[in-house]
Formats: structure tokens, C-alpha cells, sequence
């Protein structure tokens, strides 16, 4: 590391980092290090480690390293590998689609409410279709939340409802309407073949065809979410790793206002 450091400390980073041909940093600038796992269905053996070394290559690394490989079970064997990458990336032509708001505390979102929305916002979440899993959606809204960032629950201005996993679009529907809410949040895990798309999309249909979709502000989250996937489905925005209820009570509230705002 001590080639990276002293360039940095010298001054000298800004000089040889090229923007627009990005490359993995391991040892010194654009020196492309790379470490990769993966397994493959072959027994353990000498050419076990040959066929990692030209998938390496064949995957765009130069100088591919085999550091470590053991057989899981019989006729598979795992790798940790190291190689130079050869790719390189223009940063300056990346642009993502973010959930755009201001990030407030706890405290902060209460006293947001209390003085441009003047109520309680009614929230609802679930893990809806087939899905069972719940520490998505526990985390952003059970009272002790997660990783030292409060759930809905525990908000004074928030009144949080999670009616957990395993929940139809249409019991999820029918408890909004029974709540009047103003928020649904749509936690999804679950992504083989593509079934946590499909899910989604009937939600957004099925509020569409109760002329409920424009009333209610629909976020959705999970590890393969992204807000750019959200909107695509007709959601207002998405949430995926390394969110709390601090960034989706954040955003929902400052939506309705500027909502409320929009019909002035």
C-alpha cells in the first residue's frame, strides 16, 4: 500500500488518477489488483487450479493468481484468486438514479412533520407476495431498528404499522385503505425468476385499479432493489443496501410536502 500512500501524500493523486479510465486500486494507482472468488465444478487438483487461471485471464486479468483453494464436496472446488485487471471504467459518464432528499435524524423528521404536514403520517409495510423474510422491512420499521438507527415505530410523528411477511397485494391494499395511509413501504428478498418484479408490478396495478396509486406514496426496498428499478416499476422510489429508517422516513416526508405544496 505504501506506493498509493506516498503518491497521495506527496500530492501526487490527482496526477495519475485518470477519471475516465478507472481501474481497481490495490498496491498503487491503476495497478488494477483484483481478488475474486468463485467455485467451480471440478474435482480438486492441479488442473483444477489451471482451469481458475485461464478463466481469470479469459475474464480480463493479467498475472492470475491462485492464493487459496479447497474442495467443498466431492467434484467441487472453491478459489481465492488475485490478477491485474485489464478493464477500466469512465467514471465521468456514470450516472445513477438517486432517491433525491435531505437525510434527517430522528428527531429532526418529528419536528418536519409537526410543522409543515401538522398530523401523524400513517405508514404501512410488509414483505408482500411469497416472500417471508423480515429483516428488511423489521429493520426499517420495528421500534429498535437496526444498527443503532431507530424504526418507524419508535417515531412520535410516525404511526407505523408492519404487518410482517408472507402478505397478498390485496391484504396490503385493503389494510391501506382501512388505515387511510399515506406511506407504503414494500420490502423483497426474494429474487429467483425474477419473482419479486412480478410482484411488484401487480401491486402497482392492482392500486391503479382501485384509483389508489396516486393518493399513496410507494417505496419499495430490498438487496436487489435500486431506485432506478423502482421507478421503472412504477414505484416512487427504492431502497437497497446500507438504508435506514432515517433515509426512507426522510424521504417520504419530504415528498408529501412537496406534494401538498404542488396542489397550492
Amino acid at each position: 500500500m505504501s506506493g498509493g500512500l506516498y503518491s497521495m501524500e506527496k500530492g501526487n493523486f490527482n496526477q495519475t488518477l485518470d477519471l475516465k479510465k478507472v481501474k481497481p486500486y490495490g498496491d498503487t494507482m491503476n495497478d488494477g489488483k483484483t481478488q475474486l472468488s468463485f467455485t467451480l465444478p471440478v474435482p480438486c487438483n492441479d488442473e483444477a487450479i489451471e482451469a481458475a487461471k485461464q478463466l481469470m485471464k479469459k475474464m480480463g486479468f493479467d498475472n492470475p493468481q491462485v492464493v487459496f483453494y479447497k474442495e467443498l464436496t466431492k467434484g467441487f472446488t472453491f478459489f481465492n484468486c488475485y490478477g491485474s485487471c485489464t478493464h477500466s471504467v469512465d467514471f465521468t459518464n456514470i450516472h445513477v438514479p438517486k432517491v433525491e432528499s435531505s437525510v434527517m435524524t430522528m428527531e429532526e423528521t418529528d419536528a418536519y412533520i409537526r410543522e409543515n404536514i401538522g398530523r401523524k403520517v400513517v405508514v404501512i409495510g410488509a414483505s408482500t407476495g411469497t416472500d417471508a423474510h423480515t429483516v428488511g422491512i423489521d429493520a426499517i420499521m420495528n421500534m429498535k431498528g437496526y444498527a443503532g438507527h431507530y424504526g418507524l415505530e419508535r417515531y412520535e410523528m410516525i404511526d407505523a404499522l408492519n404487518m410482517g411477511s408472507q402478505v397478498p397485494n390485496e391484504e396490503f391494499i385493503a389494510k391501506a385503505i382501512e388505515v387511510k395511509a399515506d406511506v407504503l413501504l414494500v420490502s423483497q428478498t426474494v429474487t429467483q425468476k425474477d419473482v419479486h418484479i412480478k410482484n411488484m408490478i401487480e401491486l402497482v396495478e392492482m392500486l391503479e385499479a382501485e384509483n389508489l396509486r396516486h393518493k399513496v406514496i410507494l417505496v419499495c426496498g430490498g438487496p436487489r432493489i435500486s431506485h432506478e428499478l423502482a421507478k421503472e416499476l412504477g414505484y416512487d422510489a427504492g431502497f437497497s443496501f446500507n438504508s435506514y429508517a432515517d433515509d426512507v422516513a426522510s424521504y417520504f416526508v419530504q415528498e408529501m410536502v412537496r406534494r401538498k405544496n404542488e396542489k397550492i
